[in-house]
């Protein structure tokens, strides 16, 4: 009889059926063996959503996480920590959790008090620096880690520094079928008579079929009656991003190859059931993948452990299951190679008949009943680990631990202040001023909301219509024979004069650098290099530091991506001296700053030097940054201790008092900016407090206690007077606060995700 466990209530987080992808379809199964070979364990599950609307879950989800959203990830964890779960299983993937990496799900396993088992289904040999600090966040929180290959167990011994002692090493699981002769299902599938050659999965680029199609004229002289059936719908991200464009190159091939008679696609997402069906009326099972860094393959394991003979490229999985005669490995990327293999293994049905038996032995360790034991024997193991006790064990967050709310994303007024054109520069109260026409400044800082916006996860159909747009404004207000930005536009689309100010061009720069910035924004990489090509070195000859700074934020954009351009590098090194230049001249012991006058966008100039510092490695560059913006904080700072932006009636003049009113959310925009790039830089938590007390002057936290952010329309007023707040919603002011928002949802993804070392001393102590 089996000893009844300790653990009874198991909580299992991923995606989940009717999600369609792999790690749903593997938390699903393993969810359910658990369930089966431990009944009197509860196992609810907390799935992760990819889309506002959600699944139509079974009864076992308990509660949803929605996958950009930080919030409910903190809600999750705050409903398993009163909802006695013993125990919680982790399924990770990069890609299905938002923020950095998936950062998010950090900020929920930090605040669960209960030992974490995590499986690992990707491990990365060359993480970028955000994947190395999930990873790492993610092995310091859990109690074990769960890999399903011996490469895996050496990948977190080797790159990541793991005792062995934590990792469980357990194959992927399988279904319990019977070996069977693969005739007994080919009737079902129309190909009696016919030697099948099987793929299935979510269908992508990185699978590698068109390989498989260039093999199949060689294979189809010799063995004429030859089927190949590609089982699975294509991959819902590619469908969002690209449609079915690689699907229908795969049949344009297999008509170029006069092949489309023996080829089958069969274009949906199949259940278990007749999964397996399918496995098993196929003769060879194929896995083409283009590259090694795969740890993990449930397809194969599928395939392999229910008794099919397999030719799969060498990647990492497939090497290590198929080693010593256990399947066919092909090179990488070569038709013939692939022919060769299967036409050997059609020939010599001896060789082939072996595979699938010694395939099938070696599979009866996958079967989900075993591995829910060993699965077991990992969750009591972590439940003889105490380390996650010296987390904090009260359910109740005082407001000094909580991250602080931030109102909801509302784009209502951003997209009533746009049309076909671009966005409108002003509105008389919430509604557009057609009178006003539109302007490139506007446009510009448009465009880079509607692509942060990209970058976060957070866009909507409409925001990327929108982005379009603004990018064609942008596109349009260059002068290609005078290498300039045209500004202002009338609403008939006249432009009002030949040439814009220098602060234009640089903020139409920073815009385009950064779509330049990131793989997200590649619709834009065309029209964005063009005019970056042709608009940059222009900014060289400007008087203004401001252009110069919105320049240099650009440039650094750019360079994220096109690390090298040693043009882009020498123009960055120019601006660059000409703000410290500007700096040593205008500075003195009582005035840390770059001109004789504090004017508009100040906190630009302080972002530009911190973020060029800590690219450029040039330490000089990043303290004179970090120097100006105290200085500046402390400028901006009223007795009261609250934001209090420079006035635009009179600004601050050297040696005189500073204009309080009006003031202007650009201002706040800025500041709040340049101290996130100092937090991101330094990783000291005074400058995240320093960006949350500047957001809240949007909120009301100003001198007259007004909130400048309208909550009807998602607009911001466009200043502060002295006696009241304007009621005019111009695009300047909502784009303001609208980048702000999203600035502040990603660093407080960060601040909850991440432990600084203050916070962790604090924690220890």
């Amino acid at each position: 009889m089996r000893k009844k466990p300790n653990i009874q209530k198991i909580a299992f987080i991923g995606d989940y059926l009717p999600r369609k992808c792999g790690i749903a379809t593997f938390t699903s199964d393993l969810r359910t063996s658990i369930s089966l070979e431990f009944p009197e364990i509860e196992c609810p599950v907390v799935p992760v959503n990819d889309r506002p609307e959600g699944y139509d879950y079974p009864e076992e989800v308990r509660f949803e996480i929605f996958e950009q959203d930080l919030s409910s990830y903190m809600r999750a964890a705050d409903f398993l920590n009163i909802t006695d779960v013993d125990l919680v299983c982790l399924e990770h993937e990069f890609g299905i959790y938002g923020g950095d990496a998936g950062s998010h799900i950090l900020a929920l396993l930090h605040a669960l008090q209960m030992p974490i088992v995590t499986t690992l289904h990707t491990i990365l040999e060359t993480p970028n620096p955000d994947q190395l600090r999930v990873m790492e966040e993610i092995i310091h929180l859990s109690a074990r880690l769960i890999v399903m290959t011996e490469k895996g167990r050496d990948l977190l011994k080797d790159i990541y520094g793991v005792s062995l002692d934590k990792i469980n090493l357990i194959p992927h699981g399988i279904p319990d079928v019977p070996f069977a002769d693969p005739n007994y299902f080919k009737d079902e599938f129309g190909v009696a008579g016919n030697q099948v050659i099987l793929t299935f999965g979510l269908l992508s680029p990185n699978k590698g079929i068109e390989y498989a199609l260039q093999a199949l004229p060689d294979i189809l002289k010799e063995f004429p009656k030859t089927v190949f059936i590609v089982v699975g719908q294509t991959h819902p991200n590619l469908i969002r991003d690209e449609g079915e464009l690689y699907r229908l190159s795969l049949e344009l091939l297999a008509k170029d190859l006069n092949i489309q008679k023996n080829v089958v696609f069969f274009n949906r997402f199949v259940e278990l059931d007749e999964l397996i069906r399918f496995i098993g009326s196929s003769d060879i099972y194929l896995t083409p993948y283009l590259t090694e860094a795969q740890i993990t393959s449930g397809t194969l394991a599928y395939a392999f452990g229910t008794g099919n003979a397999v030719v799969s490229t060498p990647y990492w999985h497939a090497k290590e299951l198929l080693a010593d005669g256990r399947g066919k490995l092909v090179p990488f990327r070569d038709g013939k190679a692939i022919s060769e293999a299967v036409i050997e293994l059609f020939r010599d049905s001896s060789l082939r008949h072996r595979m699938r038996k010694d395939a099938y032995a070696m599979g009866r360790s996958m079967i989900w009943s075993s591995v829910a034991q060993q699965y077991m024997d990992a969750f009591r193991e972590a439940g003889e680990d105490h380390s996650f006790l010296g987390r904090k064990t009260s359910a109740i967050v005082t407001l000094d631990q909580s991250p602080g709310l931030l109102p909801l994303l509302k784009l209502d007024h951003l997209y009533s202040l746009s049309d076909s054109t671009g966005i409108f520069q002003h509105a008389s109260y919430s509604v557009p001023n057609f009178a006003e026409g539109y302007c490139t400044d506007d446009n510009a800082r448009a465009f880079i909301l509607a692509l942060l916006l990209q970058r976060t996860g957070r866009s909507t159909p409409i925001t990327n219509q929108l982005a379009a747009v603004y990018g064609a404004f942008l596109n349009y207000a260059y002068d290609f024979e005078g290498n300039r930005f045209r500004n202002f536009m009338s609403f008939d689309r006249k432009w009002l004069e030949k040439q814009g100010s220098e602060d234009c061009h640089g903020q139409a720069v920073w815009a385009v650098g950064m779509a330049m910035g990131h793989p997200s924004h590649k619709r834009f990489h065309g029209l964005a290099a063009n005019l970056f090509e042709a608009a940059l070195p222009a900014v060289t000859s400007f008087k203004s530091p401001r252009a110069w700074a919105f320049a240099l934020i650009g440039i650094n954009e750019y360079l994220y991506q096109f690390n090298g351009d040693r043009r882009a590098e020498q123009i960055r090194e120019i601006l660059v001296n000409k703000l410290m230049q500007r700096f040593q001249d205008a500075a003195s012991e009582d005035w840390q700053w770059f001109e004789d006058e504090v004017t508009y966008a100040n906190a630009k100039l302080c972002h530009a030097l911190i973020i060029s510092g800590r690219e450029m490695n040039h330490p000089e560059v990043l303290s004179t940054g970090l120097k100006t913006l105290s200085w500046l904080i402390g400028v901006q700072t009223s007795e009261q201790g609250i934001f209090q932006p420079i006035g635009s009636n009179g600004f601050y003049p050297k040696g005189q008092k500073k204009a309080l009113f009006d003031q202007q959310p650009i201002e706040a925009q800025a500041t709040i900016t340049a101290c996130i790039e100092a937090f991101n830089t330094t990783r000291d938590p005074k400058w995240a407090l320093e960006a949350r007390r500047t957001f809240e002057w949007f909120l009301g936290r100003n001198d007259l206690g007004l909130a400048m952010y309208d909550p009807d329309s998602g607009g911001c007023r466009d200043g502060l007077h002295v006696d009241r707040r304007s009621q005019n919603q111009g695009a300047e002011s909502t784009l303001a606060f609208l980048i702000s928002l999203e600035e502040m949802y990603i660093l407080q993804g960060k601040m909850a995700s991440f432990k600084t070392k203050r916070e962790a001393n604090s924690e220890k102590e």
